[in-house]
């Protein structure tokens, strides 16, 4: 069995497994999302939502798919993600039992499913919908999601569930008494992902250019970029202080310091994995080498990560 990270993607399936074979069985094309769920043993109807307060008035929601940032207050309800639509039912009695009551706005850190497709059930429920440019893009057609051991199809957005707001690198919300800044640095874990501080709270949502589950997931068939996943979280860190509150994308809240050594991490593998791409060393040769060594007690299984960390770094050697 080969264990898949997609963790990076969708928490839960952290400590999934598929192997090589029952992909194989089913053919060469992508999964849709039932035959995702039932690869890897995933159940809407089980699963729950856990809720944990960073702030006043700032919760984060933990369930299926991307951690969920909610703002509540007297002008009412602000998400940041919002799963599925399966959940929904749960996510919104976890916000009334924090006192909030139907979800004025909604922010998508970035298109992948997992964040996004809550969309297909507040659009039409009358939500707000807000992403960078480049993500609502991406949801206007179909898109193939490389996982590495597997592949999923998103399917394209009705406009019902498409973000009617968009902007490009910053953007302000002045929301339930506190500055929201919305801003994007350019590709990373995708080309459209959005990075949103809570002034007021003192807190960010990275979405997944920051992951405290596992490896990151870089989504580099559809532009996602290393080198940008660096440099974004950089940028946010350079536009935090030490006692900023991180959420990240998936995994528990986090803390400047935690958001500083991923970043280390990141350019540590850049330089290591970058060089074998430079000196022309094959995906397999890469592998062997086992770049990842000093950060797998912390992250896990690394297979995913090179994988897509040597696509992304393929595509920079032949562009310069």
């Amino acid at each position: 069995m080969v264990r898949t990270l997609i963790a990076a993607l969708l928490l839960c399936w952290g400590s999934a497994a598929i192997s090589h074979d029952e992909v194989a069985d089913r053919g060469d094309g992508p999964m849709n999302l039932d035959e995702l769920m039932g690869a890897f043993g995933w159940d809407f109807e089980t699963a729950e939502i856990r809720t944990e307060k960073v702030a006043d008035g700032l919760y984060v929601l933990f369930g299926v798919g991307g951690n969920i940032g909610v703002s509540i207050g007297a002008q009412g309800v602000l998400l940041v993600d919002d799963q599925f639509p399966q959940m929904m039912p749960k996510i919104s009695e976890a916000i009334r039992d924090i006192g909030g009551g139907g979800v004025d706005f909604a922010i998508n850190t970035h298109w992948h499913f997992d964040h996004a497709e809550g969309n297909l059930a507040l659009g039409p429920g009358g939500t707000w919908l807000v992403s960078q440019a480049n993500s609502r893009d991406m949801m206007l057609d179909d898109h193939v999601i490389n996982l590495v051991a597997v592949q999923y199809e998103q399917k394209a957005y009705p406009k019902a569930a498409l973000p009617v707001i968009t902007y490009d690198d910053t953007m302000q919300f002045h929301f339930n008494d506190q500055e929201i800044e919305l801003l994007h640095f350019g590709p990373a874990h995708t080309t459209g992902d959005t990075a949103i501080i809570f002034r007021g709270s003192n807190a960010v949502h990275l979405g997944d250019v920051f992951n405290r589950s596992g490896y990151p997931f870089i989504d580099a068939d559809n532009g996602g970029d290393l080198r940008g996943m660096i440099e974004f979280c950089q940028s946010v860190l350079d536009a935090i202080d030490e006692d900023t509150i991180v959420i990240p994308g998936h995994g528990e809240v986090a803390d400047y310091a935690a958001l500083r050594s991923y970043i280390a991490m990141l350019e540590d593998m850049h330089q290591s994995i970058g060089s074998m791409v430079k000196a022309g060393r094959t995906l397999a040769e890469v592998i062997a080498a086992n770049p990842t060594e000093a950060y797998d007690d912390e992250f896990g299984d690394s297979s995913n990560f090179v994988d897509r960390a040597y696509a992304s770094l393929s595509r920079e050697q032949s562009a310069d």
